[in-house]
Formats: C-alpha cells, sequence, structure tokens
C-alpha cells in the first residue's frame, strides 16, 4: 500500500504492543512478530500483519521482506542477548532504520558498539515521567525532549491569575515561551451545564491569564521548575 508508512515492531510484549498499537491508529501499517503465539493473538486485530516468529533466525527474517519497511522497532523485553542478534539480522537485511529497546546505560553502550543509534529506554523514561510530576504537581503532562528540553502542561499558578501574559514575562523573565493555554468553557450538552476545555489558539500579550487554566510552555526543565517555583509562592 503505497503512501502508507510501514513498520515493524519486533517483540509485542505490554511495551512493544503499545508502540504498535499506537503506530496503527497514526495510519501506518504496522508488521507484528513475537515468538510467544498468545501475544501475536492479542495484538492482531489492531495492526496489519501479525505473525509468529523468532527474530533470532535470520532465515525467518529474511522471508519477510523487511528491507521495504521504513523502519523495525525491537522491543523485546527480557531476554537481551535476542535483542542484540535481532539488531544485528536487522541492519545485515538491510532495513533503514533499527530503534531498539534497552534497560540501562550497560545495554545502551551494547546497542551503541554494534552500531544502533535511536535507542529506548522505557524505564528510565517513566521514572523521569513519575520524578517530574511529584516534585512538580502544577505539571499536568508533559513531553521531554533533547538537551533538556520539554513541552509542559502546567496548571495556571496562582501568582499569574489575574495578569497579562506581558506581565507574567515567559519569554523575557523565565526564557519559555507560551505555545497556548488551555480554557475552561460553560457548555450545554444534553441539556446538562458543564464546563470543557478548549484551546484558544495564539494567545495575545495582553490577554489575562484565568484560574483554571492550563499553560502549554516550551522551555529547559530548570526554566518551567523556576517560573512553577516563583509563581506559586506569589
Amino acid at each position: 500500500m503505497k503512501g502508507y508508512n510501514k513498520f515493524a515492531v519486533i517483540g509485542v510484549g505490554r511495551y512493544g504492543q503499545t508502540i504498535a498499537k499506537r503506530l496503527a491508529e497514526k495510519g501506518a501499517q504496522v508488521f507484528a512478530f513475537d515468538p510467544d503465539e498468545d501475544q501475536i493473538e492479542g495484538i492482531k486485530d489492531d495492526v496489519a500483519f501479525a505473525v509468529t516468529l523468532d527474530a533470532t533466525d535470520v532465515k525467518a527474517l529474511q522471508s519477510q521482506n523487511l528491507n521495504e519497511l521504513d523502519a523495525a522497532v525491537v522491543a523485546i523485553g527480557e531476554n537481551f542477548e535476542a535483542t542484540v542478534l535481532t539488531c544485528v539480522h536487522l541492519m545485515d537485511l538491510g532495513v533503514k532504520r533499527v530503534i531498539a529497546r534497552a534497560s540501562g546505560d550497560h545495554q545502551r553502550l551494547i546497542l551503541e558498539k554494534i552500531g544502533v543509534t535511536e535507542i529506548l529506554t522505557p524505564e528510565e523514561e517513566v521514572a523521569y515521567v513519575i520524578r517530574e510530576k511529584l516534585i512538580n504537581p502544577n505539571i499536568i503532562s508533559f513531553l521531554q525532549l533533547p538537551d533538556d528540553h520539554e513541552i509542559a502542561e502546567i496548571k495556571a499558578p496562582k501568582g499569574c491569575v489575574g495578569r497579562t501574559i506581558d506581565e507574567v514575562g515567559f519569554r523575557n523573565k523565565y526564557e519559555m515561551t507560551l505555545i497556548t493555554i488551555k480554557r475552561e468553557y460553560w457548555v450545554t450538552k444534553n441539556g446538562e451545564d458543564c464546563t470543557e476545555q478548549h484551546i484558544i489558539g495564539v494567545p495575545k500579550s495582553d490577554m489575562a491569564i484565568k484560574e483554571k487554566d492550563t499553560l502549554v510552555v516550551f522551555g529547559t526543565a530548570k526554566s518551567v521548575e523556576k517560573f512553577i517555583e516563583i509563581n506559586d509562592s506569589l
């Protein structure tokens, strides 16, 4: 099917299944492989193609024409030796991008040594998210970016409420960019009044921040932390 992104996900335990389903939801053609028949049964209705296959067997991989795919994600969980062998086979077969899962610095180093440049560390990612949410309860969600940057959704700190965007000084004082604001509005649905959040678009400098606003900002983790700390104590 020309025009579709085509991805292989090798290892469809909980982590691999999540990746495969999210890719499929975005309209990609996903090819799922796992030696466990039960795992394949659990994913087959959500992806374009699912087959029981041992990815450490190079002949089995050769039969799948994986070199025609845009990328392969190796999401094997416990068996790191299988991860390494699978990555080597995929690179030998000419797969354009090989993305692999690692647990810890030791596994990351080994994957880098064999030529894998895109490495997933789900445990570290989860730990980072938990840490940030525990330290900063104002943070609703965020996307971690390279070089210690992030896009964060923040409950409007009390020190910002009633002040305009210009008065708060996101860029000049905190070296952050306010991308947009999610604002609560009263609506009537099925004859009942309730609140809904809607994005207001690109906010103007003279717009005042309201109590229940959610601020979507871009900056370094330190800038976001400083912004919350200063404005939550006012």
